[in-house]
C-alpha cells in the first residue's frame, strides 16, 4: 500500500504514519510546518519530508490513499490534485475505520475525561497481554507511538474526539468508528467555534450513540443530567448501562479503591478519576477480563501526559501540570488537587488559550470553576487572541466571568514568571493547566527550579 498524508505533522497525523510505516506500507507526507517531537519521530522512521512546502508532484496516480489533515486548507494545491486524479482520500477517523472494519471496535467520547479513559483500557489490555489496536490523544508510559495498527488484534480502542474530522469532512470524529462497545464520560459545551450552542453539541453525542453497532453497548456516567437525557431518548435498541464514581477511601494524600473486603491503591486520584476508573473496569470487563485481572493492573496506571502529571515535588510541595482547559475539566482538576492534599494551600494558574476559552461569549461558562483554589491565577495572551481573529477581551472581563474577586490576570508572559518565582511553596501544592504552554514556558524546568529554592 502507498499512502501519502497531506499535513503529516500534526499530533495525530505523524503518529498514524509511523503506524503505518511499521505496518509496512509505503508512507510520505508533507507539511507547511513540523514541530518537536514531530519532526524527529518522522525522521527516525525516514518518513519526514525533504522540505518544509506543499508539492503537487508528490500526488500521483499509483497513490492507493490519501488521508487529509485538519491543518491543510480546503484550498490546498496537493488535495486539488488529489482530486483532480480522483484519488482515494481520507480523513484521518475514515482511515482508522478502514483499517479496524473487520475488529471488535472500543470508542470512548465525552467532553471530558476520555483520554484518561481510553489509556486505563490500553494499559490494563497491555497488562494482561491482549493484542490490541490503539488510538489515544496523550503518550501513555510503556506506548511508542499514540496510534498503532496491526493486522492481527482483534480489538480496536480509539479516543473518540468529538471535533471535526478535516476541511472537507465537517463531521465530528467519532462520528465515522461505529463502535460495538462504546462509553460516554459527559457532557459539557466545549468548541463553540464548531458548535455554537449547547443544544447543537448535544446532539453530537446523540448522533455518536446511534452509531453504535446493533449489537453493542453503551456505559455512561449515570450522574451527569445531560447524558441522562440524550440517552433516554435515544431509541437505539442497544444495552445501556450507567456508572457511578467508584468506592473509595483516603490516607495521606493516597487513595485506595474499595472492591468488596478489600483496599486497592491507585496512583491516580479526584472524583472524575474514580469515574473514569469505573466506565473503563466495566469496557474491560465486556472485553473479557475479570474484576480481579482489572484491580491487578489499574493500580500501577500512571496517569497520560499532562493529566495531573507531577512535574516536580518535596516533602511539602508538588507540582502538578494539566490539559484542563474547558470549565468543567478546569473545575473538576482543581477540586481534586485540593480534595487529595487537603492539608496544603492550593495554587492554582490556568491559559485561557483555545478558541472557546478566548471567546466573550463563551468566558461565563467559567462561572466559580476556580473557587476550590487557595489562589487562582488566569493567563492569557492578547495576541493569541489576535491570530485567532476573536474580539479583544479585557482582564476585567476574565474576572467578572470567573466571578472570583481574589482572581490574578496575567496578560504578560514576564509578569507571570516574575510572580511564580516569588511564591513561596511550603506547604502548597502548584497547579498549571493549559491546552497550550504559557506562551512557550518549559514548566518542567521552571518547576524543578521551584522546587530547589523553595
Amino acid at each position: 500500500m502507498k499512502v501519502h498524508f497531506i499535513a503529516v505533522g500534526g499530533s495525530a497525523m505523524h503518529n498514524l504514519a509511523i503506524s503505518l510505516c511499521k505496518k509496512g506500507y509505503q508512507v510520505s507526507g508533507s507539511d507547511d510546518e513540523i514541530f518537536e517531537p514531530s519532526r524527529s519521530r518522522l525522521k527516525k522512521y525516514n518518513i519526514l519530508p525533504d522540505y518544509i512546502g506543499w508539492n503537487p508532484e508528490l500526488i500521483t496516480p499509483d497513490i492507493d490513499a490519501i488521508i487529509l489533515g485538519m491543518h491543510a486548507r480546503i484550498d490546498n494545491p496537493e488535495l486539488k490534485k488529489a482530486k483532480e486524479l480522483n484519488l482515494k482520500i481520507y480523513s484521518y477517523p475514515e482511515y482508522l475505520f478502514e483499517q479496524t472494519k473487520n475488529k471488535t471496535r472500543v470508542v470512548i467520547g465525552g467532553s471530558h475525561g476520555k483520554t484518561t479513559i481510553t489509556s486505563m483500557i490500553m494499559h490494563v489490555l497491555k497488562f494482561h497481554n491482549m493484542k490490541f489496536d490503539y488510538m489515544v490523544g496523550a503518550q501513555i508510559e510503556g506506548f511508542e507511538t499514540m496510534v498503532n495498527l496491526t493486522e492481527e488484534a482483534p480489538i480496536a480502542v480509539f479516543e473518540g474526539d468529538e471535533y471535526l474530522s478535516s476541511p472537507i469532512d465537517p463531521r465530528p470524529k467519532f462520528h465515522l468508528y461505529k463502535p460495538h462497545i462504546a462509553l460516554i464520560s459527559g457532557i459539557a459545551w466545549d468548541h463553540i467555534n464548531v458548535f455554537p450552542t449547547f443544544e447543537n453539541y448535544k446532539k453530537q453525542f446523540s448522533l455518536f450513540i446511534n452509531q453504535i453497532d446493533k449489537n453493542g453497548c453503551l456505559f455512561y456516567y449515570k450522574h451527569d443530567k445531560n447524558l441522562i437525557d440524550i440517552v433516554k431518548e435515544s431509541d437505539i435498541s442497544i444495552q445501556k448501562t450507567g456508572y457511578n464514581t467508584h468506592s473509595y477511601t483516603k490516607r495521606k494524600n493516597k487513595t485506595f479503591l474499595i472492591n468488596l473486603d478489600k483496599e486497592i491503591s491507585v496512583k491516580v486520584f479526584g472524583e472524575h478519576n474514580l469515574q473514569n476508573i469505573s466506565g473503563a473496569k466495566l469496557v474491560c470487563n465486556k472485553l473479557g477480563l475479570s474484576d480481579e485481572e482489572f484491580y491487578s493492573a489499574i493500580s500501577e496506571f500512571k496517569g497520560a501526559a499532562k493529566r495531573l502529571e507531577v512535574l516536580a515535588e518535596n516533602e511539602s510541595t508538588t507540582i502538578f501540570r494539566d490539559f484542563a482547559h474547558s470549565p468543567s475539566k478546569l473545575k473538576a482538576t482543581v477540586n481534586a488537587v485540593k480534595d487529595q492534599f487537603n492539608t496544603r494551600k492550593l495554587i492554582a494558574i490556568m491559559e485561557l488559550h483555545t478558541f472557546s476559552s478566548l471567546n466573550i461569549n463563551f468566558l461565563a461558562e467559567y462561572n466559580g470553576t476556580m473557587a476550590g483554589a487557595d489562589k487562582a491565577i488566569v493567563y492569557f495572551n492578547p495576541e493569541v487572541v489576535k491570530h485567532k481573529r476573536l474580539k479583544p477581551i479585557s482582564e476585567s472581563q476574565v474576572k467578572k466571568a470567573f466571578n472570583n474577586e481574589h482572581l490574578i490576570v496575567f496578560t504578560n508572559q514576564n509578569d507571570l514568571i516574575h510572580y511564580i518565582k516569588r511564591i513561596n511553596l511550603l506547604n502548597h501544592n502548584l497547579l498549571m493547566m493549559s491546552s497550550g504552554n504559557f506562551s512557550g514556558l518549559n514548566l518542567h524546568d521552571i518547576a524543578c527550579q521551584l522546587i530547589k529554592n523553595n
